[in-house]
């Protein structure tokens, strides 16, 4: 059994790169982030990660809204109302928004991530910053209709696919294992932002657990069936290395079953 793997592009952030380091970067300059939701297709079956933000998040915190991730789910063949499962690597309002998008979706969380956004961490305002309170109340109501699967940990969820927990940059981050027909991809979301983050094992400055955070690059790379199979969650270079889904979609989807360009 192997998969498609989608990564579509929905938002970016201009900012310089000393914000994308919990050390500075020696290099300055100007260092963008892009924003993806991904799909994992295989088999009749269709799996999306992350459900990403829309105008309300982008206007208040300054992001660019390129595309709802609806619009670029559809533009391969996914109609969020028809996703069965929605993985939520973290509740980070840049990956748990539009839970709407998913009516009749069940969201895949770990324990830890959903202990972590209603308990006393989110007491301080440098660690709750980064998470929408209407997401997370979006989220506690969909445990009460049942419609979250907890994790504790490592768990597969079909053959060749499988969650894994990282932590470090939140509590309960959780980053995804993919059979493809390339070999095994990994879906880092924000386990690391940059491939510069595994390059120079640096940090990025929101964390929770810079120790955690560090030593889940070595998880990435142990999971991955090589360097070259690990996504980092916001790099720019994704949609430069990788190819698009078809022509049309050109800095908006690539493949990632497919062997990156460099």
């Amino acid at each position: 059994m192997s998969y498609e793997v989608y990564a579509v592009r929905y938002a970016r952030h201009d900012r310089p790169a000393r914000d994308n380091f919990l050390d500075s970067d020696p290099h300055e300059g100007p260092m963008p982030l892009d924003y993806f939701v991904w799909a994992i297709v295989g088999e009749g079956r269709t799996w999306v990660v992350d459900s990403g933000f829309g105008e309300v998040e982008a206007k208040a915190r300054g992001r660019q809204l390129l595309r709802s991730p609806a619009d670029g789910l559809r533009a391969v063949g996914v109609d969020p109302g028809a996703v069965a499962d929605v993985i939520v690597t973290h509740m980070h309002y840049d990956h748990a928004g539009n839970l709407d998008l998913f009516p009749n979706a069940n969201f895949h969380i770990q324990d830890r991530e959903l202990n972590y956004c209603t308990g006393r961490c989110m007491t301080h305002p440098h660690l709750r910053g980064s998470f929408a309170l209407a997401d997370v109340e979006g989220m506690v109501r969909r445990v009460y209709s049942g419609r979250v699967a907890f994790h504790d940990g490592d768990v597969e969820l079909a053959p060749g696919l499988s969650l894994h927990f990282i932590g470090g940059h939140t509590m309960g981050l959780q980053s995804v294992r993919v059979l493809t027909s390339r070999g095994h991809v990994v879906l880092a979301s924000d386990a690391a932002h940059l491939y510069m983050h595994l390059d120079e094992r640096r940090a990025f400055p929101v964390v929770y657990n810079v120790a955690d955070m560090l030593a889940g690059h070595d998880t990435l790379r142990r999971l991955a069936s090589s360097e070259r199979h690990i996504v980092p969650g916001h790099d720019p270079l994704v949609m430069r290395r990788y190819p698009a889904a078809r022509p049309a979609l050109e800095c908006i989807v690539v493949r990632l079953d497919a062997a990156p360009r460099d």
